[in-house]
């Protein structure tokens, strides 16, 4: 009967290892796909400021600045809204026991959690 007990305790430990495996391994690939997504508009950012900063080309009227205004704060509303539900995100997978970030990634993450919790 002892070895029966031993040998469930057993059986159910490794399946346990093999449900943590699995979660972590769907974590990652969760965390790869969200760099990608991080990547793609750190370079739209970036474009869109050059856009901004360079302002109409030649063969181009100037926009009025209103309407220009206008769009641009709704750009502004939609990567707020995009970088607080991803920081959410960070934030379940951080209490699901997510592996550890580098500490360069870690720092960088403390940061733009501390900048969230100051906001209103």
């Amino acid at each position: 009967e002892r070895y029966a007990d031993l040998a469930a305790s057993h059986s159910e430990a490794l399946r346990q290892r093999e449900e943590r495996e699995w979660h972590n391994a769907r974590l990652r690939q969760e965390n790869a796909r969200l760099r990608l997504e991080n990547r793609r508009l750190r370079r739209e950012n970036r474009c869109l400021f050059r856009q901004a900063l360079l302002g109409p080309g030649p063969d181009k009227p100037p926009a009025d600045p209103g309407e220009e205004a206008e769009a641009l704060r709704a750009q502004l509303g939609r990567l707020q809204e995009k970088h607080r539900r991803a920081l959410r995100h960070l934030r379940r997978c951080r209490a699901a026991g997510a592996p550890e970030a580098s500490a360069a990634e870690e720092g960088e993450l403390e940061e733009l959690l501390l900048e969230e919790d100051e906001q209103p």
